[in-house]
């Protein structure tokens, strides 16, 4: 399976040494501890997607329920770039930032099974939530519509000379829509600190991306901003930590936005309703093999970080949170109706 490789798209250089490693230009490579929570973080998602899944099935969540089965590198690699005091706005697919960035289990299994006492007080069961004490701003359906927000917010936080980082994301399908080069024209001209990560996902719900468009990579689309663009592995979450760490340090310095495609695929359909009929299996399969919690899994036995009795010491510790979380939001209890109404309309 071809996976694009990592390829600057404008002249303009990161500053921070760099060490050349498989035909990459790499920062140092993360610490022992590093690894074992980047790890952490990629099994939680992965297992707490699973839970959600099993809940929707036998009926106890009501909407959607949306996973992000491939993409747990992104999600994970990149927000574990950015500190307290930075900005991250996730999409429904980024359910690792959410962890990362120091969301409780509890807290966004409660979201997604719309209890009383959930972030949205029951009115929402996915991620569409804020949480400003973790300065999280989850996503809204109209996905590319939280970018043009994404850059006020880093436009507020240059002015207010915070040296804080926006992270955001969008899709494939959504790096096509105007409110995605619009905020980029803005970001660009001003020298926002903001770092826009397209998730490659290979569809954009039942459009593969051989029908939306013609580049060779969608970061080849910086050089019109006269930003950093970088085409990364996105299954690969020490390119994704390592790539998106000098784009935020980059950001952090006032030198501006930087534009990160990550290709990987999205494994399950566009949500729980959807079987994904329309993926050739043969596409699945060859993504299969270059699984991101595997890759990590394989990379940090090698490394002997990982041992078989601490990968079973993790499984256990996650199964024991989520079995927690799970418990206790089917426990809490829904909204009272006579709330319906309160803080949507003024009557």
């Amino acid at each position: 399976m071809a996976v694009a490789v990592r390829k600057k798209s404008v002249g303009i250089s990161f500053s921070q040494p760099r060490k050349k490693a498989n035909g990459l230009l790499l920062r140092i490579a993360p610490s022992k501890e590093k690894y074992l929570r980047l790890y952490y973080y990629m099994r939680l998602t992965r297992e707490f997607e699973k839970t959600i899944l099993k809940l929707y099935r036998q009926g106890k969540i009501v909407g959607g329920a949306y996973t992000g089965n491939g993409n747990e590198a992104t999600s994970v690699g990149s927000a574990f770039c950015l500190k307290k005091e930075d900005y991250l706005f996730p999409m429904h697919r980024d359910l690792g930032a959410h962890f990362v960035k120091g969301q409780s289990v509890r807290n966004l299994m409660l979201q997604h099974l719309g209890r009383g006492n959930s972030l949205t007080c029951g009115r929402d069961g996915t991620g569409h939530y804020a949480d400003p004490s973790l300065r999280i701003y989850g996503n809204i359906s109209h996905l590319a519509a939280m970018i043009p927000v994404a850059t006020g917010v880093a436009l507020a936080s240059k002015l207010r000379k915070e040296k804080s980082v926006v992270m955001t994301y969008i899709g494939d399908g959504g790096s096509n829509v105007g409110d995605f080069h619009e905020s980029l024209a803005m970001a660009s001209v001003m020298k926002l600190p903001l770092v826009l990560i397209i998730e490659n996902n290979q569809y954009a719900y039942s459009t593969p991306i051989a029908k939306q468009f013609i580049a060779e990579r969608l970061s080849d689309r910086a050089v019109g901003y006269g930003i950093p663009g970088f085409t990364i592995d996105g299954t690969n979450v020490d390119e994704v930590y390592q790539v998106c760490s000098e784009a935020v340090d980059r950001a952090r310095r006032g030198e501006g936005p930087a534009l990160i495609e990550s290709v990987t695929m999205r494994m399950h359909g566009h949500s729980a309703h959807d079987g994904a009929e329309y993926v050739p299996k043969k596409l699945l399969e060859e993504w299969k093999e270059n699984d991101p919690v595997a890759n990590i899994e394989t990379l940090l036995l090698s490394k002997k970080i990982l041992t078989p009795g601490l990968k079973l010491e993790y499984e256990r510790k996650i199964a024991d949170e989520l079995d927690d979380a799970a418990q206790f939001a089917l426990e809490s209890p829904y909204p009272p109706a006579e709330e319906a109404a309160e803080g949507v309309f003024a009557v």
